[in-house]
């Protein structure tokens, strides 16, 4: 057990729940035993039952080799599709599994026609860069016209001035639901009413947002929303969803295609394809079967936990973090309401890179992000006591100069 802090003295209203319903699920991640794990926005806890389930894809490949395809491997994507669709309300049949985020908003770009007058694409400075980098040279490949809503302040995108860019020319508007660096949720219900209202559709990146803020595509009124089982979910690297909205499913013909959008693929039939119906109609080539097997577990967890549940703690415990990290003077790059705020909290102190690395030294897993600084994420499984240790290590990395040790230390991942 880690030590406990006198930091706790300083949280009258963020007092800690000492019967955490929540904290039942710890014994599902084993790696809170070893570490501080305070990273979920990046890579949610491996559950052991993902263990189990790759164990039994491992099984399954080795005890019946080729005819795991007609007996499990096929449907799959189908199946947890479905699964990982009750979390934000998407109807059975409507959300198809892709490699990542990237190459599902690449999927919902080629839907579309880019050559008459319809053709701008309004998104914000926020999106994630991958995002930007598709519609920057693919969609401006094909003839959109890219117009870029600025962030005032690197926290929020005024909701008005993205209103205010969408008219009859728009045919995509691709934002993120809560932006990666500042965790700021974005208003998405009038994103998605003022683009409905013109003729436009919005690509709801839901990455941040999906497994700590409840989502429902049926209130929010998005043609698509797109994510990944990778960061709050806790499903791993390998599997990103698609949801398509009904009335759109059978209409649309993605060229970003390939084999498992056919309704019979193993005529393996000449061009040009004959689309199926639902949401393989947006699947291309063979699906990354291992990472479906990996990612099952953990959004059953996550459902099992309660998202209301879920996100009333985490409410709670980013408050804690930010309320401390302004009482040591630091800069906290995350909405002061609580109701726009997500499920991370980023500080920036000095040297915050090498404090980074001092802290994952220390087993204190966070990260670093340029224009944001240290985020710190809680989830449902971790106490806040470990929300007072990150502080608290953070403080005395300050104090003793420990972080020069990493002074000139550059890496890859950061």
């Amino acid at each position: 057990m880690h030590q406990r802090y006198p930091l706790r003295a300083l949280f009258e209203d963020f007092k800690p729940v000492d019967q955490d319903p929540l904290l039942r699920f710890r014994s599902h991640f084993p790696t809170l035993e070893r570490c501080t794990y305070l990273i979920s926005n990046s890579l949610g806890a491996m559950p052991v039952e993902a263990v189990e389930s790759l164990e039994s894809y491992a099984t399954t490949w080795t005890e019946r080799g080729v005819r795991a395809w007609e007996e499990t491997w096929w449907t799959l994507a189908g199946e947890v599709g479905d699964e990982i669709g009750t979390l934000f309300g998407a109807p059975a049949n409507t959300v198809s599994l892709h490699q990542n985020v990237t190459l599902a908003e690449a999927v919902v770009i080629s839907c579309f026609d880019w050559t008459g007058e319809r053709n701008r694409v309004v998104y914000t400075d926020m999106n994630f860069p991958s995002v930007q980098y598709l519609y920057e040279r693919y969609a401006r490949s094909l003839g959109a016209d890219i117009h870029v809503v600025p962030s005032p302040d690197g926290i929020h995108v005024p909701t008005e001035a993205v209103l205010d860019a969408i008219d009859e020319r728009t045919l995509l508007v691709p934002v993120s639901h809560v932006l990666f660096r500042s965790a700021y949720i974005q208003e998405a219900k009038a994103i998605c009413e003022k683009a409905t209202s013109v003729g436009a559709h919005v690509v709801l990146d839901a990455y941040q947002s999906i497994g700590t803020v409840p989502t429902d595509v049926n209130d929010l009124g998005c043609s698509f929303l797109i994510g990944g089982v990778l960061k709050w979910l806790c499903g791993g690297p390998g599997t990103a969803f698609l949801y398509v909205r009904p009335d759109l499913l059978d209409t649309l013909e993605p060229k970003v295609t390939g084999w498992m959008a056919h309704p019979n693929p193993f005529d393996f039939a000449a061009p040009p394809i004959d689309y199926t119906q639902g949401a393989y109609r947006f699947q291309n080539g063979t699906p990354n079967v291992p990472a479906i097997y990996a990612g099952r577990a953990g959004p059953r967890i996550v459902k099992e936990a309660g998202l209301d549940a879920i996100r009333e703690k985490s409410m709670r415990q980013t408050a804690r973090i930010a309320a401390a990290a302004e009482a040591e003077g630091w800069t906290v790059n995350a909405p002061s309401d609580p109701d726009r705020r997500g499920g991370t909290v980023a500080v920036d102190v000095p040297h915050a890179y090498e404090v980074k690395h001092e802290l994952l030294r220390r087993e204190v897993i966070v990260d670093y992000r340029p224009g944001a600084g240290i985020r710190i994420s809680p989830h449902f499984y971790n106490s806040d006591e470990e929300c007072d240790r990150a502080v608290e290590e953070i403080k005395d990395i300050l104090a003793t100069g420990a972080w020069e040790r990493f002074a000139g230390h550059k890496t890859t991942v950061s």
